[in-house]
């Protein structure tokens, strides 16, 4: 039973990539060779973050919400924004459009991140004897992040490398990629300055994924149309 709950969140949190990637078009193109990339520049940026949390931030014994740390950590947040710059603009890719590099750049920076902050929870805790709701919320959480991520990507495509956007649009892509980059800061805030429970925090992280992709769908469609 406990090796087939663990299987079921697992699944629950990892599968939802290995579907993206199979039912859009980035299967047809081949491009693992990007994910990979990308999930390369996550692990380096992963790294960098993490010297500079241990070297600016300080160590609480309790879980308050600190606004001076909660602001640090998201101006080193913002590291995440230079690793998806550089993974959209100086990796090489082969032929592919910009729609599909965008995707596979947020596809493996999402996994990137589900493999480096799930799977060791995962693999200690719920092979565990007794069971709990815990694992499974995780798992909506990774897909949530996989949303954020990929729209994260599309902002970011269209900052730096769609040239010939509305003007009028440009203020709303760097408003909805900004608050994508403190997701983090805020999701802290509501959990220990607000004191919001796991699965509340997953509930908000599930709907503002949802209505970030929208926007940045809507984004995405409007500077794709020939301007007048």
């Amino acid at each position: 039973m406990t090796v087939f709950h663990f299987f079921n969140c697992a699944i629950l949190t990892f599968g939802p990539h290995a579907v993206y990637y199979s039912a859009t078009p980035l299967s047809e193109y081949d491009t693992i060779g990007t994910c990979v990339k990308a999930a390369v520049v996550y692990l380096v940026t992963a790294l960098v973050k993490l010297v500079f949390l241990a070297t600016f931030l300080n160590v609480s014994e309790n879980e308050s919400f600190d606004p001076y740390q909660e602001l640090l950590k998201a101006l080193i947040g913002f590291i995440d924004v230079a690793g998806i710059y550089f993974a959209l603009t100086q990796l090489t890719h082969r032929n592919i459009s910009q729609n599909n590099k965008f995707q596979a750049v947020g596809l493996g920076w999402a996994f990137a991140d589900s493999v480096l902050h799930k799977l060791a929870p995962l693999w200690v805790g719920a092979r565990g004897l007794e069971f709990t709701w815990d694992y499974i919320l995780q798992g909506l959480e990774a897909n949530a992040n996989l949303v954020l991520r990929i729209s994260l990507a599309a902002l970011g495509s269209l900052i730096w490398l769609r040239k010939n956007k509305p003007k009028s649009l440009i203020p709303f892509i760097y408003i909805s990629a900004g608050i994508v980059a403190t997701m983090p800061s805020i999701i802290s805030y509501l959990r220990f300055g607000l004191g919001w429970h796991f699965p509340e925090v997953v509930g908000f992280e599930l709907l503002t994924s949802l209505g970030v992709a929208f926007i940045s769908w809507q984004l995405f469609a409007a500077c794709q149309r020939p301007s007048s």
